[in-house]
């Protein structure tokens, strides 16, 4: 089965977009699949790409191929407009039109994020093609994009009660930014959370903890991707802090990105005609500012009361029937004050634990929560759904992700592992599941039947044949768990062989480990939870969800095993001992 990985996009999460990409690349069950890569450029063109430009360390690596155009800066493709109206370069890929995707491959699995790939966008112009894809569908994904249409729906099937105020840009005037301030400190206090309402990864949200119309304003700007340049401060700089300014705003982590709108009239698409026209702007007036705003700036933003408690997030998947299976929920202890788009990404910048420090029946009614909002609302395949857990024991959810982020060890599939699927298998139920729900749809409904009964058969056969053992033996230091962690996800995703994780402790004992033991953030985890007994929530949200597990994995066994040699390791075909 042809699988036309679908990744970058013209969304500010295109970086995120591309690992997830690589995952599902690198991930897939070799002996189900053929992975098809398709990358999509900001121009919306949908390009089969050189598999070896998977490789890359990011998109601005090998597009648009023509560097010195872009130097001393590094560019995204939008920066150069003309390009839009020439061919994509043979040592890039080939482009394909969306009447031609079924020439290519069988079904779409979408690794974008952001609006244009997660509100309806994409599965919209995909329906019309008649080409099945992963994650929910079209109203989920409508849903889903819009954090201010969420908090009213999410409140309408558990009542929970969060404080929010929409302002919209016509309402962001500057002789009123202080009384602004004044009535939502009144009406929601400080801390004040401000969001821009359509996008993910945690790009466009600021914290005001003070009391300083300073951050406040700056926060709201942050959010609408506007930027003002104060004569004053851009007159003092040089031409390196003026390049390094432009650069700034080129970088999606950091920038409001290109092309962008000076005043609300000119449009400008390169750093260097940023600065010419900020250079002549101001040379040739009297202005005290320069307004700079994302050609894709949002139009509202909201803002919220800050809420203090343990911060978790929880995926949902579905039975073969369509009811949900709420996973262990992850609870995000963050080691920053703001976690924005770097801090999120930046190793060490927060852990992850499973499940939530609570008590079980707590846990439990997290899970309930989020599979009731998953039904209600018509998420359908795989949502990861973020909520707060206060100190009064209340229970607030927000943010429904349809396509959650997928690097190796991301929340899903560390939940994932929990229940018992590793990447691979993971990601074969994303399809199977994805697929069962398009045939939903009423579109191309036997085509679809046959494709799913075909994989359906291939799936079968595939768990009847032996598959040889694998013994990954690494040593207890974090360089050797990533390693294995690396050989394990490999092996597996060769669809023939078994990766079994063994860990030579200090102790001198070898560990034969369990599956979710391959998923931690570091080996200390692993060392801490080998003394401990399984958690009862991991246990029964792994026994409910056996007869899932069973058909994509088979009999999964969660028990550690101890032993004082390998020579006492039975069944294992070959070993490869990490150095």
């Amino acid at each position: 089965m042809r699988i036309g990985i679908f990744f970058g996009g013209p969304s500010r999460e295109r970086e995120i977009s591309f690992s997830g990409g690589k995952t599902a690349f690198e991930y897939l069950d070799q002996s189900l699949f053929e992975p098809v890569p398709i990358f999509v450029d900001s121009f919306g063109r949908f390009i089969k790409l050189d598999k070896s430009l998977m490789y890359r360390s990011g998109i601005r690596e090998f597009y648009p191929v023509a560097p010195d155009l872009a130097s001393p800066f590094r560019l995204y493709i939008e920066s150069f407009p003309e390009l839009a109206q020439q061919s994509v370069p043979e040592e890039i890929g080939v482009e394909v039109q969306p009447a031609d995707f079924g020439q290519h491959f069988d079904f779409a699995f979408l690794a974008m994020h952001g609006p244009d790939c997660e509100d309806g966008a994409i599965q919209g112009l995909l329906e019309w093609y008649r080409m099945p894809y992963s994650g929910p569908g079209l109203m989920g994904s409508a849903l889903a994009i819009d954090k201010i249409l969420q908090n009213d729906l999410i409140e309408l099937v558990n009542q929970q009660q969060k404080k929010s105020w929409t302002l919209t840009h016509q309402q962001w005037i500057p002789q009123e930014y202080g009384i602004l301030f004044q009535v939502l400190k009144k009406h929601l206090g400080l801390p004040l959370v401000i969001k821009a309402p359509h996008q993910g990864s945690s790009i466009g949200v600021a914290i005001v903890k003070e009391d300083s119309l300073e951050s406040f304003v700056e926060a709201v700007n942050q959010c609408f991707f506007q930027v003002n340049i104060l004569s004053k401060a851009w007159s003092v700089l040089s031409l390196e802090e003026k390049i390094s300014f432009g650069q700034k705003m080129a970088n999606l982590d950091e920038g409001i990105g290109f092309p962008v709108t000076a005043n609300g009239a000119t449009v400008l698409y390169h750093p260097a005609q940023l600065i010419a026209f900020a250079d002549e702007y101001f040379a040739n007036s009297q202005a005290a500012e320069l307004m700079l705003s994302s050609a894709n700036a949002e139009d509202q933003v909201l803002i919220e009361t800050f809420i203090e408690g343990q911060e978790f997030s929880c995926g949902c998947i579905q039975f073969d029937d369509g009811q949900p299976l709420a996973l262990p929920p992850s609870e995000v202890i963050k080691m920053v004050e703001v976690f924005d788009f770097n801090a999120k990404y930046r190793p060490g910048a927060s852990r992850k634990r499973i499940p939530v420090d609570t008590s079980l029946s707590k846990n439990q009614e997290i899970q309930k929560m989020i599979a009731e909002v998953f039904q209600r609302l018509g998420f359908t395949a795989c949502v990861r759904i973020d909520g707060f857990l206060t100190a009064d024991g209340d229970i607030l959810l927000h943010d429904p992700n349809t396509i959650p982020g997928m690097s190796p060890t991301s929340f899903i599939f560390k939940q994932m592992a929990e229940i018992g699927l590793d990447v691979t298998q993971a990601l074969t139920y994303l399809i199977r599941q994805s697929l069962r729900e398009r045939i939903r749809l009423g579109k191309n409904t036997w085509q679809w039947r046959d494709l799913l009964a075909r994989l359906d058969e291939r799936i079968f056969l595939q768990q009847q044949l032996p598959k040889p053992k694998i013994g990954i033996v690494f040593e207890p230091t974090q360089e050797g768990y990533l390693q294995a962690r690396q050989h394990f996800g490999t092996i597996n995703a060769s669809g023939n062989k078994q990766a079994i994780p063994v860990l030579h402790a200090e102790d001198g004992r070898y560990y034969v480990l369990s599956k979710p033991m391959m998923f931690k953030e570091s080996i200390i985890d692993v060392e801490d939870l080998i003394a401990l007994p399984r958690h009862p929530l991991l246990t029964e949200t792994s026994q409910r969800a056996d007869s899932l597990t069973r058909f994509y994995a088979g009999v999964v066994d969660f028990q550690i095993y101890t032993y004082n040699s390998l020579n006492e390791i039975a069944s294992i075909d070959e070993w490869l001992v990490e150095s």
